[in-house]
């Protein structure tokens, strides 16, 4: 795993603004260190993309261990994420974690296998009753495979496998990358007994997402995480619901502090970081109370997301093992194990106990993604702020219900 902080600069021109477009490569200068988003930008109101940023390269000297990709795990393990975030090990139990994703990886189960032998986490296996794989209404006809989805996938089932090893798992695979379709998939993982559901995805914002919410993400004393986005600067759905927990971005880096760790806000670009803002649609809750915003801000909480200080992941449809992954997709999966870490959420929506907790996180001060008014909406501050919210876990008391 890297243990010094990179900086990072864009590789190529800005992305257009509209339509499918695939990501420009991102690489960090002189070091090696180069990324591409797993799946490519849908701006269509109403359709979603996933928020997965692939390391395609990674120089030997970036890697503690001198290793490259595909051969041994680089990227942050678990030992290091609980470390980072004040986690014990062996947490998750009696919880079960929804994955909801676009489309079918065919080798989930099988990879999930071996990135949880490789670093010592209990079997999760179908015939044991610890993972289950459905389509959207919890059939077993699944989706086509997808490629780009599938590093999505495997970044999502290892995430939680790290921060919450003893949780059940339920992957439900929308049938496509449509809010009505990812959103069916939120439901069914509600209805086969989920605690948590995490979502890593988003889309352009648009009138309609308050229906969205009543109709997909209305589901009381459920922990619903949500990835923030990629683009920095900007708002997506359905981060910006007030029914879930908006998950922003970060840097992070050992250090010689007496936490052992240091973050900052993730930005390689202007338009390349982590999501935040002032939603233009959603209204604000009731436990949410920074003045710059009359609406719904984002985000609530963040962890871990720079690809350039990124974790191992396991992929073999679409990828050739090990590999490292970055992007909020990263933190949205690391929360929702939070969350089984800490239990039962007595909580209506439980992104409010954050709010209620806010000593209880690591406050993130340093970073911005871009000049904005007010400037906490782009910047890091002391307290709230949009890219990372009230920071990152230090533990489990400020999402315990």
């Amino acid at each position: 795993m890297r243990t010094s902080s990179i900086f990072v600069v864009p590789a190529a021109a800005a992305l257009a603004v509209a339509g499918l477009l695939a990501a420009s490569p991102a690489q960090a200068s002189g070091h090696g260190v180069a990324w591409n988003r797993a799946c490519a930008v849908d701006l269509t109101p109403g359709h979603a993309y996933c928020n997965a940023l692939h390391v395609t390269s990674i120089a030997e000297h970036v890697n503690a261990q001198g290793v490259t990709p595909n051969a041994t795990p680089s990227g942050y393990a678990p030992a290091d994420l609980l470390s980072a975030y004040n986690l014990l090990a062996n947490g998750g139990a009696g919880q079960t974690v929804a994955i909801v994703d676009a489309y079918n990886d065919p080798n989930a189960a099988a990879d999930m296998a071996v990135y949880r032998t490789q670093f010592g986490l209990p079997a999760c296996t179908v015939a044991s009753g610890c993972f289950k794989q459905v389509n959207q209404t919890g059939g077993s006809k699944l989706p086509r495979s997808s490629s780009s989805w599938s590093g999505e996938i495997s970044l999502d089932l290892d995430m939680v496998s790290a921060i919450a090893p003893n949780a059940k798992i339920v992957l439900v695979e929308a049938n496509t990358a449509s809010m009505t379709d990812l959103g069916t998939a939120v439901n069914e993982g509600a209805k086969l007994g989920a605690t948590e559901i995490s979502n890593s995805y988003g889309g352009s914002e648009s009138s309609a997402d308050t229906g969205y919410d009543s109709t997909y993400f209305n589901h009381p004393g459920i922990a619903i995480t949500v990835s923030s986005g990629d683009s920095g600067y900007g708002v997506q759905y359905p981060a910006a619901s007030p029914n879930v927990t908006a998950v922003g971005g970060t840097a992070l880096t050992k250090a010689s502090n007496s936490r052992g760790w240091s973050e900052s806000v993730w930005n390689t670009s202007a338009t390349e970081g982590a999501g935040s803002g002032c939603s233009a649609y959603e209204p604000k809750p009731t436990w949410q109370t920074d003045s710059g915003c009359s609406h719904r801000t984002v985000a609530d909480v963040s962890a871990v997301a720079d690809p350039a200080t990124g974790v191992a992941v396991y992929q073999t449809y679409g990828g050739s093992g090990w590999t490292v992954y970055g992007g909020t997709s990263v933190a949205a999966p690391l929360i929702a194990g939070v969350y089984a870490d800490a239990g039962a959420h007595s909580t209506t929506i439980p992104a409010a106990n954050l709010y209620s907790h806010t000593s209880s996180l690591n406050d993130v001060t340093t970073g911005a993604t871009a000049t904005c008014t007010p400037a906490y909406l782009c910047t890091a501050e002391v307290g709230y702020d949009g890219p990372t919210g009230w920071g990152t876990p230090n533990g489990l008391t400020a999402f315990t219900g």
